[in-house]
């Protein structure tokens, strides 16, 4: 275990599920089901009291069917089914009773997207942007201004060039500077993910040092932005979350790999080596916890 990481606190005989926090997950859209499930997973093995998922009408069948252990809600949707403008007035009625958001995994780049984005951005509660969600960030802009420090963003490098106007070849010789630039000018911590995951809030960098090339599949990410969501809305800062969902991550995938090997490993084998990943690092922790998360 790195010492830079928090360490999370053994529960109390008399917490409940609201203490652990309610995760809301914006995502998927027709075809993409799976992807809503995963983060969906994710979040609920990753400690949140509640998950509940928002997606579109005519997926929301599939997703309930993942897990019995979340909900869900039907959002309005377009003809090509993913979510429309309509849908930022329902998800907005749920915004009071969930401690963190994550958007994007599933969803498709769109105006309603990025107006939803906005919705958040002026906001006060953590939020995860993960996929689609930056990509309709690359599309329509990030406002100059907005109220919300309490951002996190998820890129990997195709995703990163996207956003940031560069190629892909500079962020990749210089992603240290790079992730550190962009979020100095946004707020935002970055994840910026590959060999090496650079997580930053401006100031301070860590680099993840677990995870393998198994891990490249797709999924992978939706994973971890439950995972990170999860660690949200149990009270971590936007930096720790961070840090900690990606090290977690990808411990997960090194014990996947070490059961299966890289050829074979998919996103459904991290969600399955999640425990043993939360568990290894508890045992690292000993009883030291740290002062921000909920009792």
């Amino acid at each position: 275990m790195s010492n830079d990481l928090p360490c999370l606190a053994p529960r109390n005989i008399q917490a409940h599920k609201g203490t652990f926090g309610t995760t809301l997950i914006i995502a998927g859209s027709k075809g993409m089901s799976g992807a809503a499930i995963l983060s969906g997973i994710a979040a609920l093995k990753s400690g949140s009291g509640l998950v509940r998922i928002a997606c579109p009408a005519s997926i929301q069948t599939e997703v309930a069917l993942g897990n019995p252990c979340y909900t869900t809600l039907a959002l309005s949707e377009d003809k090509e089914g993913k979510f429309n403008h309509k849908a930022i007035n329902e998800i907005a009625t749920h915004l009071k009773n969930v401690d963190a958001v994550v958007l994007g995994p599933g969803v498709v780049a769109s105006k309603a997207c990025e107006q939803l984005i906005l919705h958040l951005l002026d906001l006060e509660i953590p939020v995860l942007l993960d996929a689609d969600a930056l990509n309709s960030l690359s599309i329509y802009g990030i406002p100059s201004t907005f109220k919300n420090k309490r951002v996190v963003i998820t890129p990997h490098p195709g995703e990163f060039a996207r956003l940031t106007r560069l190629s892909i070849s500079d962020i990749q010789s210089n992603r240290v500077i790079h992730a550190q630039t962009f979020s100095q000018k946004y707020s935002f911590t970055v994840i910026l993910k590959g060999f090496g995951t650079i997580v930053t809030d401006g100031t301070t960098v860590y680099t993840n040092s677990t995870g393998n090339p198994g891990m490249a599949t797709g999924g992978s990410g939706d994973v971890l932005s439950g995972i990170i969501g999860a660690l949200l809305a149990q009270g971590l800062t936007v930096f720790d979350a961070a840090k900690l969902g990606v090290y977690l991550h990808g411990l997960a995938g090194d014990f996947a790999k070490a059961k299966l090997g890289e050829h074979s490993l998919t996103a459904l084998d991290i969600l399955t080596f999640i425990p043993d990943a939360f568990l290894a690092h508890l045992d690292a922790c000993g009883n030291k916890a740290s002062p921000n998360l909920k009792s």
